[in-house]
């Protein structure tokens, strides 16, 4: 949705050069006197005015006045725009005005081999290649947020001008979208605090994130913990341990203060647990969900 969000600011930029009127209205900063303002003003330089509104309409019950503006907005010639990503009232009295007079369009999120292919055709864009392993690790990471998968495309081109892009090239430069809930889940993990790692993990499954993705992500990470707590027990120093590991610095600083609470056992015998749920996975003996749950009730 940001993609096509930002392709129609860029559309509207090249047709008024010069005369570039935008103003953007979100969450933080919806003041509908402002709003009114905004749509009662004409532009100085006689263009129509590009109005952009951000996950507003979760807000509407509070706003008893936007009804009212919205016959404004049907009188203006400007170009209004609300993008949404979070969930709103469809039966909202002026959620209904805007699906009945103004353009629609739902954007599905991409999974799978689809949010793969996506992926591999924007690096062809740049005329760049990756490898299956780090095509893999990349969308684990971004997920299905195609406006970050884009940016960290552009990073890796950038990064690696010459040659194919690998999964070390993920790792290094990557930051996974998702790590802070998985650090904080770790944390509750670390703490047997099973209650807690199963609320993180749940918040983000009623979010619609895969099960499968997540169990790659607390994979992904006790995989760091294994690397991290080696080196620390080889007793590297930080800046030792932040060259070695090979892996991105907030990641190294996260884990290294994770590794800590876990002796070396502990996390081999948690890593070898992942590695059955994973397996229990894909031979079929359990739902997704159910092994990520079963695992997290067992540590």
């Amino acid at each position: 949705m940001q993609e096509k969000l930002n392709e129609m600011i860029e559309q509207y930029k090249k047709a008024h050069k010069g005369a570039l009127t935008l103003k953007s209205f979100g969450e933080d900063n919806l003041d509908l006197d402002d709003v009114k303002i905004e749509i009662q003003t004409a532009s100085i330089f006689q263009e129509k005015k590009l109005i952009i509104f951000k996950n507003v309409l979760s807000l509407l019950k509070k706003e008893s006045r936007f009804p009212g503006l919205l016959e404004e907005f049907q009188k203006s010639d400007d170009i209004i725009i609300f993008s949404e990503e979070k969930d709103f009232d469809e039966k909202n009295d002026s959620v209904k005005f805007l699906k009945k007079n103004a353009k629609s369009q739902e954007f599905n999120l991409l999974g799978g081999e689809k949010l793969k292919k996506w992926a591999k055709e924007e690096f062809l864009k740049f005329k760049k290649e990756i490898s299956a392993e780090a095509l893999d690790k990349l969308v684990s990471f971004a997920g299905n947020d195609l406006w970050q998968l884009s940016n960290d495309i552009k990073k890796l081109v950038n990064f690696q001008p010459e040659g194919r892009i690998e999964e070390k090239n993920i790792e290094l430069l990557v930051k996974p979208t998702i790590e802070l809930d998985i650090f904080r889940t770790i944390d509750a993990i670390a703490e047997k605090n099973k209650k807690r790692a199963l609320f993180l993990i749940h918040k983000h499954l009623e979010r619609g994130d895969s099960p499968v993705y997540l169990l790659s992500m607390i994979n992904f990470q006790f995989r760091n913990l294994l690397i991290i707590k080696d080196l620390i027990e080889k007793h590297l120093p930080y800046y030792s341990i932040l060259k070695t590991a090979k892996l991105h610095p907030f990641v190294v600083r996260k884990t290294y203060q994770q590794a800590g609470k876990f002796t070396f056992q502990e996390i081999k015998k948690i890593y070898r647990k992942i590695f059955q749920a994973d397996l229990d996975i894909k031979t079929g003996k359990m739902s997704a969900e159910t092994a990520l749950d079963l695992l997290l009730t067992e540590f």
